[in-house]
């Protein structure tokens, strides 16, 4: 059965006092309600020892916004999944459009991060995600392909079947108020579950959790997690709002 995940990316936002007490209070209502949804939370770096300590004995998992490719060495500014399973954390974002935007990270250079993490028995969030350009030009099934064909070509078809989660999110709506419609984001989940059983099998195709993200929120989660090929959400600015953080889990049945 695929597990259904709504995950909180935080990006470069909150204080360490307002990160403690956003998790905390989170961690407060998911004891309280027990939802149906495994809750990931993504900090800043900088915070991911203290999440893990403060939530150690909590259902919510912690997660890291990004991991470099490399195992150690002279890369300033980076942080390895070695470092990152020492503080705790078993899970990292991989491939989001903001750090193939400003950092020109690409699908090979991804898959390097990918088999990085399976090195040291840690997992992907893999993100994919076509521009406006991409779509409006009908190209958004091209693009979606290759980001994920090339960024798991080199992984174990094991690996997959217990630990992929991949993230569909159109650049054209992350942060922009637009959200796809959800039958657009039936359709490409659907579409990617194909390339994954294509390229590794029909039981990792079945096994891996696909996120959607792309302003969701409280208003259109519900619609969204109809669908069947969606399987929770990657939130971004709407997880900074605990009410409409929480709104969402809920949405997850």
């Amino acid at each position: 059965m695929r597990r259904k995940i709504v995950a909180a990316n935080w990006k470069m936002n909150l204080t360490l006092p307002q990160a403690k007490e956003l998790a905390l209070r989170l961690n407060t209502w998911v004891k309280i309600h027990k939802p149906v949804a495994e809750v990931f939370i993504a900090p800043s770096h900088l915070y991911l020892e203290q999440m893990n300590k403060d939530l150690r004995n909590s259902s919510i998992t912690i997660v890291s916004q990004n991991v470099s490719a490399m195992p150690n060495g002279a890369y300033t500014g980076d942080v390895s999944a070695e470092q990152l399973l020492s503080v705790g954390t078993k899970t990292s974002i991989v491939g989001h459009s903001e750090r193939r935007a400003y950092h020109h990270e690409v699908n090979k250079y991804i898959g390097k991060k990918i088999t990085h993490l399976y090195e040291n028995q840690m997992s992907p969030i893999l993100c994919v995600g076509e521009k406006l350009e991409d779509r409006e030009s009908g190209k958004h099934f091209d693009v979606v392909r290759e980001m994920v064909s090339v960024a798991l070509e080199r992984q174990s078809s094991e690996n997959l079947k217990q630990n992929l989660i991949v993230a569909y999110e159109p650049v054209w709506a992350i942060g922009t108020g637009k959200n796809a419609a959800p039958d657009q984001v039936q359709e490409m989940h659907s579409f990617i579950r194909k390339i994954i059983g294509e390229q590794h099998g029909l039981q990792v195709a079945h096994n891996t959790t696909i996120l959607y993200g792309g302003s969701v929120n409280a208003g259109n989660a519900s619609d969204l997690f109809d669908q069947f090929d969606v399987d929770g959400a990657l939130v971004g600015g709407a997880s900074l709002d605990f009410d409409e953080f929480t709104a969402i889990i809920s949405a997850r049945k």
